[in-house]
């Protein structure tokens, strides 16, 4: 038997050595390694046992000295290993993302799916991160002998198994105990075996599958897209259609076209608080094969999830970002909902975007891709427009509802005739209007905590973070100042200044404050507050929106998870508050994401049979951008968005990245990031028809998060091979010089300006 060699990347490596190496497979694990297995490797002098992914399998070549090369120490199971498209992803996320190996494959399988090294018997293995959650199953093998006597507990348990395989815990709950399984399995009348625990997360929602009825205009919509689904080839859209227009009807049929074609789905939404009523539409339509991947999800459910769409149990996926790498077979459709989302993009390594995973797996499936939102990203219209996506619109409300009326307060005017509060006299006159007509409202707030300032009255010191250049902010439940970046808290809340021991004075609102005063104004009414705060325990989100539904709450006062894809039917007021902090917010995007938010949330009311209305609480109630989002124009603010980002150079005219360096001393960060500028100059300079453009290196608008400061330089350029390769010979010129000892180095493809 010819010698057999593995390549694998180790985990735990950074980004300038991260690196195929050499190891031989032993004679006991031939078979067993292949590309995409997990393995033990001895690494560094001192052979510590390290994790590692194979990526090639090769015959050790004749006259090589293999025996220079160290041995594997352990393999995972075949069931363990990345299959060919998963492996094609980690390899897409390593040359995209500039991620290590080891990240992209952390990525691309949940935490329970992964092992880790242990020692058994004093030699190196591996370990499952999460013991499998299996439960015992009886099937019945044969018929109860007459002699003895069987008893009735027997006999019950006979009766029960008659109809088909039940788990120990269905017959515990029957009220059969183990000891009689046990004897039953003695005499050979039953068979006992270990399999997966099952996980119906959605037990409680009945299969009631309704004909979907579509309007014409959806038909049209329908019928428009059919085609790519069907043609098996890779496809992509953009089903852009205004608030309330029905875009779920037209998933759920297109859904029910794939399930017909023998393919399966995927759905992808941006945020957690979405998934209940994505999941409620598709399990009640479509029954139980129907799997959810989201960080809500303990360990264990999320790994049972995972293993029941890899065994080939699930046709329909539904779920936040990471969803987007569920092992699926057969893949058909591929649903991006709210696509304008920044939560579609990752902050921590592999620093990918959703949407090129979604385009590559279709590409890979020769799938249909759908992009859908009422307010769509820039470069998705922009693509659309230009042929690279199919545009398929819907221009009206389902049921023919009207959009809701729009009115601004100007809350200057409001402070000059003495209202002190954040909710306005207008606000509140008609929150109680809805209270008297048994209606309910949402209102959207996107600062959480109490009060988001505290300075100094004598000397203006302002209370910050001391590990994070930002202020901190007072949570009033938990009197305490809390950092929302590091999580870093002072309790008892000051009352003087630490500077010069004059009184500290709160300014500013967050959800908590406004809450407070809601209670004030409107006592008979009930409020419920959705944000970070209060979603934090298990099912939260699900609970309180149900709760909502019942319309056992008046009022839904939150953050932006309340602002999109949420319906209602006796929703009919809706307030937006303090949208100026973000209107005049840092970042290229900053008009897309105010235009995007006000619109949606405009858009929660009114969608069934009474009309809605929406009051902007505004300092500039003339603001063009404010204006066009309550005209609900998308196409207006595209022109007026698209000229911006030609002038500017701003994507789609280019790609922008970002290089982050984060380090412990700033000058030496700052030095560092001026030397990799000049060494990207240099190689840019020897080629002259690469489009490049470097700005910087510039503080970051968080100078300093969790004890390090952080410096950048953005470029403006084209994301293809040649500016990619360009950029990792920077990278190994860096790291020759040392200087990852100095500020280590982030890439991001995804900023609209800072990490």
């Amino acid at each position: 038997m010819s010698l057999q060699i593995a390549q694998a990347a180790v985990d735990d490596a950074t980004i300038h050595f991260d690196k195929l190496y050499s190891y031989c497979i032993p004679p006991r694990l031939v078979g067993r390694v292949w590309p995409g297995s997990m393995v033990l490797v001895p690494f560094g002098r001192g052979n510590k046992p390290r994790m590692a992914v194979v990526l090639s399998v090769e015959e050790c070549p004749e006259g090589a000295d293999a025996q220079k090369l160290k041995t594997l120490y352990d393999a995972t199971p075949a069931e363990a290993r990345l299959t060919p498209d998963l492996l094609e992803l980690v390899h897409f996320l390593k040359e995209r993302t500039f991620c290590t190996w080891f990240e992209a494959v952390k990525a691309v399988i949940p935490y329970g799916a992964q092992y880790r090294a242990a020692k058994e018997q004093g030699r190196p293995v591996m370990q499952s991160r999460l013991s499998r959650s299996t439960e015992r199953l009886y099937t019945l093998a044969g018929e109860l002998p007459e002699k003895p006597k069987p008893g009735p507990r027997q006999l019950a348990a006979m009766e029960a198994l008659s109809t088909g395989p039940k788990t120990a815990r269905q017959l515990d709950e029957a009220g059969i105990s183990k000891a009689t399984l046990d004897t039953l399995c003695k005499k050979g009348v039953i068979t006992a075996a270990e399999q997966d625990k099952s996980l119906d997360l959605f037990a409680d929602i009945p299969f009631d599958p309704q004909p979907l009825t579509l309007s014409p205009e959806q038909q049209k919509a329908f019928a428009a897209l059919l085609p790519n689904l069907e043609d098996d080839k890779p496809h992509a859209a953009l089903l852009h259609g205004v608030t309330g227009s029905g875009k779920t009807v037209v998933f759920l049929k297109l859904i029910e076209r794939t399930l017909e074609l023998s393919r399966r789905a995927l759905v992808l939404v941006p945020e957690i608080s979405l998934t209940p009523q994505m999941i409620r539409r598709l399990k009640s339509t479509f029954g139980s094969r129907l799997a959810v991947q989201h960080s809500a999800l303990n360990n264990t459910e999320r790994l049972l999830q995972w293993r029941m769409i890899q065994q080939g149990n699930a046709d329909i996926v539904v779920g936040t970002r990471s969803a987007v790498f569920s092992p699926l077979q057969n893949l058909g459709l591929i649903i991006v909902d709210e696509e304008q989302e920044h939560t579609y993009q990752s902050e921590s390594a592999p620093r990918y975007d959703a949407h090129d995973i979604a385009k590559k797996r279709a590409v890979m499936e020769n799938a249909l891709l759908l992009f859908a939102s009422a307010t769509p990203l820039t470069e998705t219209y922009h693509a659309a427009q230009s042929g690279k996506l199919k545009l398929v619109t819907l221009t009206h409300r389902y049921g023919g509802c009207p959009l809701p009326s729009v009115d601004f307060i100007d809350m200057r005017a409001e402070l000059t005739a003495g209202n002190p509060r954040e909710v306005s006299r207008r606000l509140a006159r008609e929150l109680q209007e809805n209270l008297d007509n048994g209606e309910q409202s949402i209102l959207l707030l996107n600062r959480r905590g109490y009060r988001t300032i505290g300075m100094c009255a004598d000397c203006g010191h302002v209370l910050k973070c001391p590990n994070c250049s930002v202020p901190l902010v007072y949570h009033k439940p938990q009197q305490a100042l809390m950092c929302h970046h590091c999580g870093h808290t002072v309790h008892p809340l000051p009352i003087l200044c630490p500077e010069c021991g004059g009184k500290i004075n709160y300014s500013g609102f967050g959800t908590q404050r406004v809450e407070e005063e809601l209670a004030e104004l409107l006592p008979n009414a009930r409020i419920l507050r959705m944000d970070q705060d209060s979603t934090g325990k298990k099912n939260a989100h699900e609970t309180m929106l149900a709760q909502f539904a019942r319309h056992e709450y008046d009022i839904l006062l939150g953050t932006q998870m309340v602002a999109k894809g949420l319906d209602f039917e006796k929703v009919t007021l809706v307030g937006v508050l303090g949208i100026d902090s973000l209107l005049f917010g840092q970042g290229f995007r900053a008009y897309e994401s105010v235009f995007s938010l006000v619109t949606q949330v405009i858009g929660r009311g009114g969608r069934a049979a009474l009309p809605g209305r929406a009051l902007i609480q505004t300092a500039v109630p003339d603001h063009p951008i404010l204006q066009l989002a309550a005209a609900q124009d998308y196409e207006a603010y595209y022109r007026e968005e698209i000229t911006f980002r030609k002038f500017g150079l701003y994507p789609p005219f280019c790609a922008f990245c970002v290089i982050g360096f984060v380090g412990a001393q700033e000058g030496a960060v700052f030095l560092a990031a001026q030397r990799f500028g000049a060494l990207l100059a240099e190689r840019a300079a020897r080629n002259p028809g690469l489009p490049l453009r470097i700005l910087g290196p510039a503080p970051m608008n968080i100078t300093m998060l969790n004890g390090k400061f952080r410096y950048k330089l953005t470029l403006k350029c084209r994301n293809d091979a040649a500016f990619r390769a360009l950029l990792r010979e920077t990278l190994d010129a860096y790291a020759k010089e040392k200087l990852p000892q100095k500020a280590s180095v982030i890439v991001d493809f995804n900023s609209d300006g800072d990490l």
